[in-house]
Formats: C-alpha cells, sequence, structure tokens
C-alpha cells in the first residue's frame, strides 16, 4: 500500500522528540522480524503509546498498523491521520471487523499493534487482558512480540494534564522474546503467558528507568509511587464505563 502519510508523520515526531531532547532508550528492537506478519501487543499507559511502540520496529524498516478505537479516527484532526498510515478502526460494540481487518493484515505480511488491556492503565501495571491477540497470531499463523513501554504517561495520559512539551523526559521501550501459538493451544493459558511476559518486561522498565523518585503520581504503588492500585484502578474504570453507558442511553 502507498505510504504517503507514515513516514511524514515519523519524521516530524522524531524531530520534535529531538528538540525536546527525550531521553528515549529501545532494547531488544532486533526481535521485531524484517519480513512478514506479527502482533506487537504492548502495555497501555499513556494515549501517545502508539508512537513510541511503533518506534520499535523502526531499526527493521518496519511500519506498525495500530487497532485503535473508532472515536479517534472520527476526530477531525487524527482521523484523517490515522487512516492515511493505514491504522485499523475498533467500534467496541462490532469487534468482528476490527479483527477480519487485522487478520486480513498479518495474512499480508503486516505487523499489527495492539493494546490488548483495551484501555489505559491508571494504575501503570499491566491490566488482565483478553485473548484477541493470540487468536489473531494464531489465525494469521505469525509470532506476537511483548512490548513495555515507560515514561510515556508523564507525557500525556488519563487523568492528568498533557505535558506534551515536557523536555528531558526519558522513555524506555523494550521488546521482548516473540512467542508463538498455534492452533490447538489453550488460548487463556498462552494469554497468561504473554501477560506474564509483558509483567516481567514492564517491571524491568520500570527498575531501570533513570528516575525512580518517591510519591510522584507517575510511579506505580508498588514503587513507591501514589498512582492508584490495580484494584482502585478497576474501580475508576467500572465508574467510566457506566458513565460512557449512561451517556449513549441519554
Amino acid at each position: 500500500m502507498a505510504e504517503i502519510v507514515y513516514p511524514p508523520v515519523i519524521g516530524a515526531a522524531r524531530t520534535l522528540f529531538r528538540a525536546l531532547d527525550l531521553k528515549i532508550r529501545v532494547e531488544g528492537a532486533e526481535r521485531i522480524p524484517r519480513t512478514g506478519g506479527a502482533v506487537l501487543v504492548s502495555n497501555h499507559i499513556s494515549y501517545l503509546d502508539f508512537i513510541f511502540a511503533g518506534l520499535a520496529a523502526l531499526p527493521a524498516k518496519r511500519l506498525v498498523r495500530f487497532m485503535a478505537k473508532k472515536e479517534v479516527f472520527d476526530h477531525k484532526i487524527s482521523g484523517p491521520l490515522m487512516r492515511g498510515m493505514h491504522h485499523i478502526p475498533v467500534d467496541r460494540a462490532a469487534g468482528a471487523a476490527a479483527f477480519g481487518a487485522a487478520l486480513k493484515s498479518l495474512k499480508s505480511g503486516e505487523i499489527v499493534g495492539v493494546f490488548a488491556e483495551a484501555t489505559i492503565s491508571q494504575s501503570f501495571t499491566v491490566k488482565e487482558i483478553k485473548n484477541g491477540a493470540v487468536r489473531m497470531a494464531v489465525g494469521a499463523k505469525v509470532p506476537m512480540i511483548p512490548v513495555a513501554l515507560w515514561g510515556t504517561q508523564r507525557l500525556w495520559t488519563k487523568g492528568h494534564p498533557k505535558k506534551l512539551f515536557q523536555r528531558h523526559v526519558p522513555i524506555t521501550i523494550l521488546v521482548g522474546e516473540p512467542l508463538h501459538a498455534k492452533r490447538g493451544d489453550d488460548y487463556d493459558a498462552v494469554t497468561a503467558d504473554l501477560r506474564g511476559r509483558m509483567t516481567a518486561l514492564l517491571d524491568r522498565a520500570q527498575r531501570t528507568y533513570p528516575e525512580i523518585p518517591p510519591g510522584v503520581w507517575w510511579q506505580p504503588r508498588h514503587l513507591g509511587g501514589t498512582a492508584p492500585t490495580p484494584e482502585e484502578a478497576d474501580k475508576l474504570d467500572a465508574a467510566e464505563a457506566e458513565a460512557r453507558a449512561a451517556r449513549h442511553k441519554s
């Protein structure tokens, strides 16, 4: 497919990151295949995660087609960009179309990016994940590649003001070993394995991060921060889902 929009967007983002002197560290990029399909499965802590997760594939000269909620495509500014980059819209009320589009992309040799937690983790730990990534990988006979992001939440995340032009922020991107699943496997068990790998990667990213100050909002509770615990975050998510459902009814 013609790549008219994606390369300039990446170029503009990298120029901005250099201007802001973001300290971006990528490890394990060699695990991204240079050819063929793959499901890149990342944790989700920021509205900017698709940009940074995509950086992991650049050394392999690959572009990632991210699955993102339909509302992003409906926006007058982000919509044309998302469509131009051939990302995949997800309608939460009718997910089969998005699954089919992702499967088609994978079978044609594309890398598809998935945030398997579905929503941003306000606890900054890996939430429970569904088995959609595993089903896609099995259906297309491609590997899954776990990715952990850390530091992106400091720029823009749920419940906190945007700080898009903060300077000198460290960003860590860790790419794990590919995980291969096949038809006949226990998809829930494979999903648990995937989540475990993502959790281990995220823990390493957090513990090797250049800045670990106590008492800051962007640090998980178990590392001395003031972010919600996973249980508290689940309650926040549930309240948000209820409010969203009420808005749709009215």
